[in-house]
This record gives structure tokens, C-alpha cells and sequence, in this order.
């Protein structure tokens, strides 16, 4: 499986979601969702966790789609234009 990324099903800190036990990445819907939590509402390692498990680049192409706050958005939107996200 070369550069292909696996996801799977995990167990979220209650601070980025509170209303599911756990989050299947596998699932579009839900990928997106968590995303979306995480860069609204999380904490370092919720980001780091979020970069290892679905990358930059994944991040970088649903951003627009996320229906983000607008300071969230354009703090995402700046720092995902100013560094390397091919991976």
C-alpha cells in the first residue's frame, strides 16, 4: 500500500467530542466531522493525533468544506497555505 493511508476506528478525547464513544476515520462523514471538532475545539495533541492519523493534505482539502468559524477558518486557512501539505 504505498502512501495510502489506513484509517480506522479509535476512541476521541471528550474535550474534541462528547457525544460519540468513538469515531470510525474509514467513514467520510465521520473523517470529516472529526476534523472539523478537532480544529475547532482541540488541544495539541488532538492536532498531532489528527496529522498522524489523516495528514496534512487530507486536512488542506476538506478545510473548505469543514463550514469552519470564520477565525478558525482563516488561521487554518493561512497556516495550511504556508507549509509543505503534499503528504
Amino acid at each position: 500500500m504505498s502512501g495510502t493511508k489506513v484509517f480506522k476506528r479509535f476512541f476521541p478525547s471528550k474535550r474534541v467530542v462528547w457525544s460519540v464513544s468513538s469515531v470510525d476515520l474509514s467513514d467520510s462523514f465521520q473523517r470529516r466531522w472529526y476534523i472539523k471538532q478537532v480544529l475547532e475545539h482541540g488541544g495539541v495533541e488532538d492536532i498531532r493525533f489528527l496529522i498522524k492519523e489523516i495528514g496534512l493534505k487530507k486536512i488542506a482539502e476538506e478545510l473548505d468544506n469543514l463550514n469552519l468559524s470564520p477565525p478558525i477558518y482563516k488561521v487554518w486557512k493561512i497556516l495550511l497555505e504556508n507549509i509543505d501539505v503534499k503528504g
